[in-house]
């Protein structure tokens, strides 16, 4: 394949080669235009002008905005009102042979990639580790002539990172051609050959991966300067004081006969910021959906929270209030019309969306704090225009925006380059210090699990005597 003089919005690029023998990563960070590029190869947009020669056709591409639009048609195709039961969605074997493959080889592929227990179960119910390994294997199966790779890495457990990685290098070994798209130099495997550089929409570097990485100049773009981090701006008021935050006896949560996880308490005081890790599908996301009012599951449980007893007539929005939350699927979810910095006013006032005047205060404060996230610049563009990366940071505003006496943040850098995920948490660090907010924390990077974090929830793969699949442990 042989690129030149291509041109889209700001993407340029002035001459690029693949060779049949030949393996590449682009590097770029958030809004670099990796995407406008996957979209181009793949045929979804146009070039303005320039020539691409000998494209593979087709190419197929695994990101972020393929699985949120695949779940939001799975959305649209709910069919819970005119059933008896809950519809969950496609099942991951139906997903799969979308791609037109037989059930032989969905299977083992599935199982190739440890995910073959996915495959009666409804997509909807799937984390999104386990949708994002969906989406890879659906691709793959598909048989394009090239595969397109868009930080596959990212919302992983380690385990299941060695599997994608392993899978891929086997693909490149059988002579399928992948190009791999990353915003962090630690993702970038060993099976590439070569490596480009991309910035601001522009290629500005590209050839053998060992001559590319070893060039100074080149890796200071991606390095983070500590000394540069802002003060973050002063809440408008201050967050109430709870003592305990929240109480869980027995916690449990189950699916018909399946129990993902069962027999947890768990007291949580204020400064007691907590680290949750454990494999994809595990059940953190599903723990803190309980503490946020956002699973249902939440009434069935002895669970007291902000001083409110959950079942007992509270007002979810008066719990709300008080809690700031970042997570993938509330990312997914955040599906209402308005620009950045509407979209970070909203935080005040718990909504998907603004439906609300805001006042004078408000909206100086969400400028404030799209400057110091590096978006001023997009406080009218469109949320859904904007980037992954980029949605991801105006959302991470929204949360932290008021201060709140809980902040959960379940994978909150997932989607970010190096240099945003390294403020996000400095940010993180420096609310801690200020003592006014309580955290929850989900990573599953081991240079994320901060010093900070005094206590941590394990959850270990254990069927106990009550069915459960999980169980969270202290540590």
């Amino acid at each position: 394949m042989r690129i030149s003089r291509l041109k889209r919005d700001f993407l340029y690029i002035h001459h690029w080669e693949i060779q049949t023998d030949e393996c590449w990563c682009i590097l770029g960070g958030n809004a670099s235009g990796k995407g406008l590029l996957a979209s181009i190869l793949t045929g979804d947009l146009k070039p303005k002008s320039g020539n691409i020669d000998d494209l593979p056709r087709p190419a197929r591409c695994v990101s972020f905005e393929q699985q949120h639009a695949f779940y939001e048609a799975q959305l649209r195709n709910d069919d819970t009102d005119f059933i008896d039961r809950l519809d969950t969605g496609s099942t991951g074997l139906e997903v799969l042979q979308q791609s037109g493959c037989s059930r032989t080889e969905a299977v083992e592929l599935a199982n190739r990639l440890g995910v073959g227990y996915i495959l009666e179960r409804g997509y909807r119910l799937l984390s999104s580790g386990e949708a994002r390994k969906l989406m890879l294997l659906r691709e793959i199966l598909a048989g394009p002539e090239m595969l397109i790779l868009d930080e596959p890495f990212e919302g992983l457990d380690p385990e299941s990172r060695d599997q994608v990685n392993s899978l891929a290098a086997s693909l490149v070994q059988e002579g399928h051609l992948i190009l791999l798209l990353v915003n962090r130099m630690d993702d970038i495997p060993d099976w590439t050959t070569h490596l480009g550089i991309l910035q601001m929409g522009k290629l500005i570097a590209s050839g053998k991966k060992k001559e590319i990485v070893s060039k100074p100049e080149l890796r200071q773009l991606f390095e983070f300067n500590e000394s540069a981090i802002p003060e973050l701006p002063a809440p408008l008021e201050p967050a109430p004081s709870f003592d305990p935050i929240l109480e869980l006896r027995d916690g449990k949560v189950q699916y018909g006969d399946t129990q993902q996880f069962s027999g947890f308490d768990w007291t949580l005081k204020p400064g007691e910021h907590t680290l949750i890790t454990g494999p994809n599908g595990a059940g953190k996301s599903t723990l803190l959906q309980l503490v946020s009012g956002d699973h249902p599951q939440c009434y069935c449980n002895d669970l007291k929270i902000l001083g409110f007893q959950r079942g007992t007539g509270e007002s979810v929005w008066e719990i709300k209030r008080h809690i700031g939350l970042v997570s993938a699927s509330f990312h997914r979810d955040y599906r209402a019309p308005g620009n950045a910095i509407t979209t970070v006013v909203s935080g005040f006032f718990d909504s998907i969306g603004l439906y609300q005047n805001p006042s004078a205060q408000q909206l100086k404060l969400a400028a404030e704090w799209l400057k110091i996230m590096g978006l001023d610049q997009q406080a009218n563009a469109s949320f859904r225009q904007l980037s992954w990366g980029q949605q991801r940071l105006v959302l991470i505003a929204r949360g932290l925006i008021k201060q709140p006496a809980l902040m959960i943040l379940d994978e909150p850098t997932q989607g970010l380059d190096d240099l945003n995920r390294h403020l996000v948490l400095a940010f993180i660090q420096r609310l801690a210090e200020l003592k006014r907010t309580t955290l929850l924390f989900v990573s599953h990077r081991e240079d994320e699990h901060l010093p900070l974090f005094k206590r941590r929830i394990d959850f270990r793969k254990s069927i106990d005597e009550s069915g459960s699949l999980y169980t969270p442990r202290w540590d």
